[in-house]
């Protein structure tokens, strides 16, 4: 299968570059020798390769990886003087004592000829250069018989049969430029952390003002003789850390929109809400908007309209939810610590126990606070809410003088403001500034981009997807994107979208 020109040089008639696997140039050099035996002779042989084609194939494709490469070396080892005297101590296998054996092919003339129950091919291992293209085939071929196990085990393997110079490093490119291989060790990267929105900075604004809603249980009630669920409605200040809870009844649009309404009542209208895309809060939106343009229109000639803008983070984007995810798990923890019975609660139970873990939550410290420190206490969310972090009203001295009581009130109220929000400003502010993880730069994602649509309940079918649209932060960075894949468009973070590097 080579085609003679000079002494030195031969070139090949079977180009190795058009054939991707190891078992498909096999078989294809195979057949080309099946074609050239059946033109010299009468009887035709047809049907599956037989293993002595095969290995005749085999021989074919590593003379010719030798031949492409040590041309010098093998012309002088056929001259008839095997030795290695007449190798020039400069090439690359001199140190190897090559030899070639009766096929024609080059091998390795080791220390370990002796062993009785080694087999030829061991003792004898075939040479081959390690940046050949039938290399890097073979190579690729034992990687995926061993179905793209550990690199030392085809390592192994290949070393029991050939000889290929820092065999080690070839394994690891293969493995690295391996297209199954890179689609499952696929992982997002993701962009430096982002800087806190306004909502979580905003100073000396009314408690709820930006405010984060999230649902959790279900917790089992006593009704009668039955038991059934309930869900905690989570309501989160973002600025001063404050939470909320109300008990709903089911997770359907109807009762988050009575919670919603529940919660306006008692804190007032927020600025902005955020919550995640459940179907209840794009539902309990919609239906939000035209009661509260009802209510707008029969109040607006005493009050001021204003509007609720209601914000959505990606879908499966937790991270992006953080401040009321984490107040979750905090009144989850000030529940268990309330209530450490196994009974059941009836309806009057729970809410008095939900709003007493509440109160438990909202008295915690914002800030670390050292004991020769000139203030009497931590700063808590019930500073801003009850003006004390337990809600005891603290002992004052008013005029007898109506008006100058009101007036006295009034001031010493705005005064307790100005204390809490300069005192958030000095001890919780500073708080925030330091990034936790994500600290680095990475590619940012692009329009086109091929990529995997992480989903951790089945990491062995992620659904693949391309880029159409990038969506841009405040800070210039990519954060979110909108892909399509076989289900249609999809809206995801960063964070769940794996970019595959595709060969």
């Amino acid at each position: 299968m080579l085609r003679h020109r000079t002494m030195k040089t031969w070139e090949p008639v079977i180009d190795c570059h058009r054939f991707s696997k190891w078992e498909r140039l096999l078989r294809s050099t195979a057949y080309v020798w099946r074609f050239i035996a059946n033109r010299k002779r009468e009887q035709k042989k047809c049907g599956i390769l037989s293993s002595e084609e095969l290995q005749k194939a085999e021989i074919t494709l590593l003379r010719m990886a030798q031949w492409q490469v040590f041309p010098d070396e093998i012309a002088l080892l056929e001259d008839g003087h095997q030795s290695q005297k007449r190798l020039d101590g400069n090439s690359s296998i001199f140190h190897l004592t090559p030899f070639l054996d009766e096929a024609g092919v080059l091998r390795m003339d080791g220390r370990i000829g002796a062993a009785i129950h080694a087999p030829e091919e061991m003792k004898f291992p075939v040479i081959l250069p390690r940046n050949h293209r039938i290399t890097l085939l073979l190579v690729n071929e034992f990687h995926r018989r061993f179905r793209h196990a550990n690199a030392e085990t085809v390592v192994n393997e290949l070393r029991q049969r050939f000889y290929i110079p820092q065999i080690r490093s070839v394994v690891r490119k293969e493995t690295k430029n391996c297209q199954w291989c890179k689609i499952r060790n696929a992982t997002p990267r993701m962009p430096r952390m982002a800087p806190l929105p306004s909502a979580r900075l905003a100073s000396c604004v009314r408690p709820f003002t930006y405010t984060g809603l999230d649902f959790f249980g279900p917790l089992m009630v006593k009704v009668g003789r039955s038991s059934v669920k309930r869900w905690i409605a989570l309501f989160t200040c973002l600025t001063v850390r404050a939470v909320h809870v109300e008990v709903a009844h089911s997770l359907s649009t109807d009762s988050c929109v009575k919670c919603v309404r529940r919660f306006l009542c008692r804190r007032g209208f927020p600025a902005e809400i955020y919550s995640d895309n459940g179907t209840n809060f794009q539902g309990a939106e919609r239906i939000l908007k035209e009661q509260l343009r009802a209510v707008h229109e029969g109040l607006a000639a005493t009050f001021t309209s204003t509007t609720t803008k209601w914000i959505f983070i990606p879908p499966a984007a937790p991270h992006m939810g953080g401040a009321w995810e984490r107040m979750v798990r905090s009144v989850k923890t000030a529940m268990i610590t309330a209530y450490n019975n196994d009974r059941k609660l009836d309806e009057e139970s729970l809410q008095t126990f939900v709003i007493e873990a509440e109160s438990i939550v909202n008295s915690r410290p914002l800030t670390y606070l050292p004991l020769d420190s000139g203030e009497s206490e931590a700063l808590t969310p019930n500073h801003l809410l009850l003006g004390s972090s337990t809600g005891v009203r603290q002992p004052s001295i008013l005029p007898t003088d109506s008006a100058a009581a009101i007036r006295n009130t009034w001031n010493q109220i705005q005064h307790q403001l100005d204390i809490f929000w300069r005192r958030w400003i000095r001890e919780y502010l500073p708080t925030l500034t330091k990034r936790t993880k994500w600290f680095g730069d990475t590619r940012p994602l692009a329009v086109g981009d091929l990529v995997l649509v992480v989903d951790e309940a089945k990491r062995n079918s992620w659904e693949r997807g391309r880029v159409l649209e990038i969506v841009t932060a405040s800070d210039g960075r990519v954060r979110q994107a909108t892909i399509q894949t076989l289900r249609g468009l999809l809206r995801r973070p960063v964070s769940k979208l794996a970019v595959l590097d595709v060969a």
